[in-house]
C-alpha cells in the first residue's frame, strides 16, 4: 500500500517508480519471501501489482504473493464492493497485473459493514476459482471468529489477515490464539500503525513502547513489530513501506528478542494473547503455502 506514494492511495506524493522497485528488490534479497498486495493499491501514476511485476518478474520460486478481493477502485479512484459473480474479473485483474496464470494466496478481505453477517456466497465463489486452478490457497480478512468457521466449513483456509498489534482489543488476541490452534498464518496489519490504520503511527508513543526501544537501541516501530512477532511462530506481519531505510529497519526487527517482562510490559493493556499452538516458524511457513 505505501508503495505507490507518501501515503495511501492518492493522498500523498508519488514514489520515485525506480526507488519502489529498489525496495522491492532489496526485499527479497534481504530475505522476504511474502508480499501483501492489492490491485487497489493504486494512485494516479502507480500501481503496485505492476511495480512488482516489474521489479520481480520472473518470481523467485520460494516468494509468496498474497492479494485481496472484494473491495475495488475504479479508474477515477472510488471505491466499489464485488458482488460473488464479480470476484473472478478481480482475480483476472490480478493476473494480468502481476503476470502470473495463478495467484499464490487470495484473501477475501470482508468489508466492515458486514463483518456481523454471512460471507458464504463471496467466499464459495473463491472456492470455485480455487477449483478451477486461479487461485492457488485461501484466506480471509477483516474476519470475525464466526466468519472464519464458515469460510472453513465450504473450503480450506491458510490465513487470516486482521489488524493486531500493541494496544489491540481483545477480539484480536482472541483471533490470534484460535489461529495458534487451527495451525492457521495469522497475518496482522497495522502492527506498526495501531489505532493510526491507514495514516500511519499516532504521533508519539506510550512510554513503555520508548523505554523497551531505548533499552535496545531500537525504533518504537521496530519494537512494536517484535511484540507483534513473538506472539506465536504462526504470526507473519506485513509492515507497508516505499523507503529503503525503513525496509531495513522492518527486517531488522525480526531478529529482536524481547524479554519476557518486556512482552509483558508492553501487552499490558493488550489482550493477553496465549500460548499460540502452532509448529516451528519457517517449517510452518512452508506447510501453509508452499506444500
Amino acid at each position: 500500500m505505501r508503495l505507490t506514494g507518501t501515503a495511501p492511495f492518492d493522498r500523498g506524493v508519488p514514489r520515485d517508480r525506480e526507488q519502489a522497485m529498489g525496495v522491492l528488490r532489496r526485499a527479497v534479497e534481504l530475505g522476504v519471501n511474502h508480499i501483501d498486495t492489492a490491485s487497489y493499491y493504486f494512485s494516479a501514476t502507480r500501481s503496485a501489482n505492476e511495480l512488482i511485476n516489474r521489479a520481480l518478474a520472473p518470481y523467485p520460486e520460494d516468494l509468496v504473493i498474497a492479494t485481496k478481493v472484494w473491495p475495488g477502485r475504479d479508474p477515477s479512484g472510488a471505491w466499489w464492493w464485488a458482488a460473488p459473480e464479480q470476484l473472478r474479473g478481480q482475480v483476472e485483474e490480478n493476473l494480468r497485473q502481476l503476470g502470473r496464470d495463478h495467484l499464490d494466496v487470495v484473501n477475501l478481505r470482508v468489508p466492515p459493514s458486514r463483518r456481523a453477517g454471512t460471507i458464504s456466497e463471496h467466499f464459495g465463489a473463491l472456492s470455485e476459482l480455487r477449483d478451477a486452478g486461479l487461485v492457488r490457497h485461501l484466506g480471509v480478512s477483516n474476519v470475525t471468529s464466526e466468519q472464519l468457521t464458515e469460510a472453513r466449513g465450504i473450503a480450506p483456509v491458510v490465513c487470516v489477515q486482521n489488524p493486531y498489534g500493541i494496544g489491540a482489543a481483545k477480539e484480536s488476541g482472541a483471533m490470534l490464539r484460535l489461529c495458534g490452534e487451527l495451525g492457521l498464518a495469522f497475518v496482522p496489519f497495522f502492527a506498526i500503525a495501531g489505532s493510526g490504520r491507514e495514516a500511519g503511527p499516532a504521533p508519539g508513543d506510550s512510554e513503555e513502547v520508548c523505554a523497551v526501544a531505548r533499552a535496545h537501541g531500537a525504533s518504537p516501530a521496530q519494537v512494536r513489530l517484535a511484540w507483534t512477532l513473538q506472539q506465536g511462530p504462526h504470526v507473519l506481519a506485513i509492515p507497508g513501506t516505499g523507503d529503503p531505510d525503513h525496509l531495513a529497519e522492518n527486517v531488522a526487527a525480526g531478529a529482536l528478542r524481547l524479554s519476557a517482562a518486556e512482552m509483558a510490559r508492553l501487552t499490558s493493556g493488550t489482550a493477553d494473547p496465549g500460548s499460540a499452538v502452532a509448529p516451528a516458524g519457517e517449517a510452518f511457513y512452508r506447510r501453509t503455502f508452499h506444500d
